[in-house]
């Protein structure tokens, strides 16, 4: 039984389904990482780099982990694609310059947007292996680990930035996919 069956979801299975809700989820993945990327790269390759003391240690790392644990759920494990753990420039230290992030995100946001413009109730539903987590899951799961896994390391970003007095880039649901402006602080 996937993790997410028998509790409502907050849009899920009341106002539109599950694929919607899914899509939805994925769009604001995708907007809510490249504003950090973004940001960052304006704090400059010195600022990325350096140990800040967080779970991956600097920035770049950061968000280098976030792209692997993405990839691994929704690429690897979902699309069957086991190969990408042997791709280059996967690894952070293989990631150096904020080109080489772009070009990773690039290959890892390509085939999940893909396999999520196809998306159906059934394949939400299909059993997902993932050799390093022991348990059964559904693609559905994996999308909604992808995501929080993505929302617990950019609040450890935050926290960077909130350290340098800076304004971190939004990460509200509601203004994400609005565009609407909200203070972060």
């Amino acid at each position: 039984m996937a993790l997410t069956k028998g509790a409502p979801l907050p849009y899920g299975d009341i106002i539109m389904g599950k694929v919607e809700t899914i899509r939805r989820l994925w769009a604001f993945e995708q907007k809510t990482f490249d504003a950090f990327e973004r940001s960052v790269e304006r704090w400059g390759w010195s600022s990325a780099t350096e140990n800040h003391e967080i779970a991956h240690l600097t920035l770049k790392d950061t968000l280098v982990h976030i792209l692997n644990a993405t990839e691994a759920w929704l690429v690897a494990a979902a699309q069957d694609r086991w190969e990408v753990f042997d791709a280059p420039k996967r690894r952070p230290q293989d990631i150096r310059s904020f080109r080489d992030l772009r070009a990773y995100r690039g290959r890892v946001f390509t085939p999940i947007t893909e396999l999520t413009r196809g998306l159906t109730d059934r394949a939400l539903e299909r059993r997902v292996k993932v050799p390093w987590m022991p348990g059964r899951y559904t693609l559905e799961d994996g999308y909604f680990q992808a995501a929080f896994e993505q929302a617990h390391h950019l609040g450890e970003i935050i926290a960077v930035y909130w350290q340098h007095d800076r304004t971190p880039p939004q990460m509200m649901w509601v203004p994400t996919l609005t565009g609407s402006k909200v203070s972060v602080r």
